[in-house]
């Protein structure tokens, strides 16, 4: 299979995209390590293969993220983390006027800061193996801006510059870096949303629907495989931003 021998850790994998993107890595044949801040659940585990690893940390703490990294590379017979998909994250939307330093802070600290903070251990593997692949996770928002999301759209806009600069820095030692930009898909919060309002997003979306995890999960192992992609970011989002 495609990724047969390879190992991939996911980050935010206990549902939504995250599990989607890791339970098409298993099917293609990867080994698979699932993340979360708490312990993922007995039934998200049973989907997957029973020698499937777990780490629990969160990702905004430095220190913890690197103790759990390094505790992994020194399992006996661990080869390294062949791909990394960074797409942990969280919201907390607040128009500016209302949203205090706090609510910024912490949103750029786990999205941005924590991307920074599982990549960083990993990356220096990576360099001394002279390969390794990483995939992070971004948003249309952080390429377009959106009302009520300064510090998310601050925090996504941050991760392509980071993507970019990873890339140039990796490119010689063969590591390929890229991006995956997801537009509005089908979740929790689109299910909340308003018949309203979801007829209001859909008219800015050329392909008149929302997205889908599985397509995001395709997205990321095309990128995982071709070797000859770096530095990109990939919009998925029905043609919202062009």
């Amino acid at each position: 299979m495609m990724f047969e021998d390879k190992t991939v850790l996911v980050t935010g994998s206990s549902r939504g995209i995250g599990l989607a993107i890791a339970k098409a890595f298993a099917k293609a044949g990867a080994h698979v390590i699932l993340h979360g801040r708490s312990a993922i659940k007995p039934e998200v585990l049973a989907e997957f293969a029973p020698d499937t690893q777990t780490v629990q940390f969160d990702i905004a703490d430095a220190d913890a993220a690197e103790a759990a990294i390094k505790a992994l590379y020194k399992q006996e017979g661990f080869a390294g983390i062949d791909v990394l998909v960074n797409n942990a994250g969280i919201v907390n939307d607040k128009l500016v006027m209302g949203m205090s330093a706090t609510d910024f802070a912490q949103v750029v600290n786990t999205n941005l800061n924590g991307t920074f903070n599982v990549t960083q251990p990993i990356f220096k593997k990576m360099l001394r193996a002279r390969t390794g692949a990483i995939i992070n996770l971004s948003s249309v928002v952080g390429l377009m801006g959106n009302m009520g999301q300064a510090n998310y759209a601050a925090s996504k806009a941050g991760i392509v510059g980071l993507t970019k600069s990873l890339a140039k820095e990796g490119a010689l030692r063969g590591i390929r870096v890229n991006a995956i930009a997801p537009g509005m898909i089908v979740s929790d919060m689109t299910d909340n949303l308003s018949d309203k309002v979801k007829e209001q997003v859909l008219q800015a979306i050329p392909l008149q629907r929302f997205g889908n995890v599985e397509e995001i999960a395709q997205t990321a192992l095309f990128l995982a495989e071709n070797q000859y992609i770096t530095g990109q970011t990939i919009t998925i989002d029905g043609g919202l931003y062009i």
